[in-house]
């Protein structure tokens, strides 16, 4: 990576208004007698080309150790959609008091958006020492580059060593960006998460088609970001009474969003297979679509989410939002029956977790049965309708 640097023998009144007014970010400005460039840079190098000279682009020669010292606490971005707090939230606040108890940090929240005081009242009960509030109208709807201003200024003013964010829509488009201005590194979809006594972050994920543990530590720059999936870390108690501090927050300084939001549409919610207590997983094993009706019928009697794994939805027999796995959703009930289901490394690593695995599938030597509590060895064509049956008269 580069950096831009300012070559104050071409400053002149004419090349500073070039330059100015050249950054569609305004990330440069003239203070004090010096012209300064923010962390709202995305290193677009027009500046370099149409800002009369004062600027060049550099290579870095080499790696520069941060002063991680000046970088402390462990912050949690809030995902708040219409007011609603998305649980991998709390599954993240839980993760940070762990992380911060071995470097003795403190633990933040970092919320953005607009009529907050329900949801800082409630996050407010999951034991976070600071709750950092950005509650503004500009931030009333979701719009990338204003979110992305709020997040900076307050890694600016508050400098948290590390950042975890929560791997749904929003935080999958939000976290990149800012690390991208921090010129940081960012794992995506963790699994694991570890913390040095020296506050690098061991951010463990799934590498090579999950064949492999990658280990990620950002070792030259600061903050640390990574983004996990919901439902792999565990939710804190929450507390009967407040805790922690809220600090109400300002932006210094907007860069501007081009975005206009001319209306907005509510999508009608489905349920997340991430929710259920109880699953339905089928695989390869199914042989057709109309063996499903059996499967449907288990899941009947038992209250259970159906899902799949990715064979089936290459197959077209569901949506891919009922997908388990790597490349589909991490779940974590307390009872999945996997029916057919061969057991791959991506598959396991979206439920492993979950409190009961009851797997049935004709071959003995399956992967499923490495991690399954209840293995059933036989053929699902004959277990199943018999099973369902069984269940069925037991709740008469």
């Amino acid at each position: 990576m580069g950096y831009l640097r300012v070559k104050k023998e071409n400053i002149n009144p004419e090349s500073l208004v070039k330059l100015l007014s050249c950054c569609p970010f305004n990330a440069i400005s003239y203070e004090d007698g010096e012209v300064k460039v923010s962390s709202a840079c995305r290193v677009c190098k027009l500046c370099v080309k149409k800002g009369g000279g004062i600027m060049e682009f550099c290579e870095d020669d080499e790696k520069k150790a941060v002063d991680k010292s000046a970088w402390r606490g462990i912050t949690v971005y809030a995902d708040i959609q219409d007011g609603e707090i998305h649980k991998v939230t709390f599954e993240l606040i839980g993760k940070a008091k762990e992380l911060a108890g071995v470097t003795g940090h403190p633990v933040y929240v970092l919320v953005i958006g607009n009529k907050l005081g329900d949801a800082v009242s409630e996050l407010s009960r999951y034991g976070a020492d600071k709750i950092f509030v950005y509650d503004d109208e500009r931030f009333k709807d979701f719009r990338i580059l204003s979110y992305a201003d709020a997040f900076t200024d307050f890694i600016n003013k508050i400098k948290p060593s590390s950042i975890l964010v929560g791997a749904t829509n929003v935080g999958r488009a939000l976290a990149p960006r800012v690390a991208a201005r921090f010129r940081t590194g960012l794992t995506a979809d963790c699994t694991v998460l570890e913390m040095k006594e020296n506050t690098d972050l061991v951010q463990i994920r799934p590498a090579f088609g999950g064949n492999i543990m990658a280990q990620i530590i950002t070792t030259f720059t600061r903050p640390q970001f990574c983004t996990v999936r919901y439902k792999i870390f565990d939710a804190p108690a929450r507390l009967s009474e407040p805790y922690g501090e809220v600090v109400p927050m300002t932006v210094d300084k907007f860069a501007g969003d081009t975005t206009e939001i001319i209306k907005t549409i509510t999508k009608k919610k489905e349920r997340d297979i991430s929710d259920a207590d109880v699953i339905v997983a089928v695989g390869r094993g199914v042989k057709s679509k109309a063996d499903l009706d059996m499967c449907y019928a288990l899941a009947d009697v038992l209250g259970a989410e159906m899902a799949c794994t990715r064979p089936l939805i290459e197959n077209g027999f569901f949506d891919a939002r009922r997908q388990i796995g790597l490349s589909g959703r991490t779940v974590k009930p307390k009872l999945i029956i996997t029916l057919g289901v061969s057991g791959s490394v991506q598959f396991a690593a979206g439920m492993k977790s979950s409190d009961l695995i009851i797997a049935v599938n004709n071959d003995k030597n399956a992967s499923i049965f490495d991690i399954a509590h209840i293995g059933i060895i036989g053929d699902l064509y004959e277990i199943v309708p018999a099973l369902t049956e069984k269940i069925r008269e037991a709740r008469k």
